[in-house]
């Protein structure tokens, strides 16, 4: 195995065609097909599927490129510190369910490290993607909660795919809305009167199964519910239909402005938040640096 080997499969899982990978890395087809041949018969299994459309990663295939792009992003570190002195800029990539408090400890982390020395990378993005790209190493943390109705769901899957779920803090459940909601002035809400107004829930694309569902309480049976796939969207409804969504309670004015806010859901359900990580590597200094900004928001929790 060499690290041409690698630099050529993380090109061809990208491009997802022998044709179009060899074209970028300026060798002809035979010449990457060879190479990906024998590295696939070192390591006894295949990397790619084949097909008349082109080729995709196998299951074995997608943990292996995670891999190896870790070893090669490592080499090219080791490259520009020691033997080129080139500048090249480390990475640190964050995949999270839509929390506007991940986004600010990120923003933190950014300002304390600067944009000279790294490249930075956030994905707010569904539940599965979150799971995937933390396995396939695209992101080294990803942001999510478990509670009661997923746990077993999603537990299995991190277990599957070499991924550990690290618990930072638990929250009672809220309802976030907008202040010109009729119910954003009360101390508490229950689910019926809730239910007068729209419920929006982010949607999971091809995972919406319930256990992939970014809101607590995903089982119960509201009367209006609206999708929508991304948080300034989310933001608009809010304010056009009067919605609602449930949440952890944990407010970003800085970043949200104060036009919204989080009503207590009387329900004794409960959510806990934390950090799924590839269960063996050990975090980068900016990664734990991230996982500490995210333990400062304990202090937001409300009760």
């Amino acid at each position: 195995m060499t690290l041409t080997q690698l630099r050529y499969v993380i090109v061809l899982a990208k491009e997802n065609s022998i044709n179009e990978a060899a074209k970028r890395l300026f060798i002809s087809q035979p010449s990457l097909t060879a190479a990906l041949k024998g590295l696939e018969q070192e390591i006894g299994f295949d990397i790619f599927n084949r097909s008349k459309n082109g080729i995709s990663l196998t299951v074995k295939g997608s943990e292996f490129i995670g891999y190896a792009r870790s070893v090669v992003e490592q080499y090219d570190i080791l490259d520009a510190k020691y033997v080129s002195k080139s500048n090249i800029k480390r990475t640190f990539h964050v995949s999270m369910q839509h929390y506007t408090f991940a986004v600010d400890a990120f923003v933190q982390v950014i300002k304390q490290y600067g944009m000279d020395e790294y490249e930075f990378e956030i994905h707010e993005t569904q539940t599965y993607e979150v799971i995937k790209n933390v396995s396939d190493r695209k992101s080294e943390i990803g942001v999510l909660y478990l509670n009661n109705y997923n746990k077993a769901v999603l537990e299995k899957i991190f277990k599957d795919s070499g991924i550990q779920f690290n618990p930072l803090f638990d929250c009672r459940i809220y309802a976030y809305m907008h202040k010109s909601n009729p119910l954003s002035k009360k101390k508490s809400v229950t689910l019926k009167e809730l239910d007068d107004y729209p419920c929006l829930v982010f949607s999971q694309g091809d995972h919406n199964s319930r256990s992939f569902a970014e809101e607590v309480l995903s089982d119960y049976d509201y009367k209006q519910i609206v999708r929508a796939s991304d948080r300034a969207s989310m933001l608009n409804l809010m304010v056009g239909i009067k919605g609602y969504t449930l949440c952890s309670g944990i407010i970003c004015k800085n970043l949200n402005g104060d036009d919204y806010v989080a009503v207590k859901l009387d329900e004794d359900e409960t959510m806990t938040i934390g950090y799924i990580a590839q269960k063996d590597t050990v975090l980068s200094d900016i990664a734990r640096k991230y996982v500490e900004e995210l333990q400062q928001y304990k202090n937001e929790i409300l009760l």
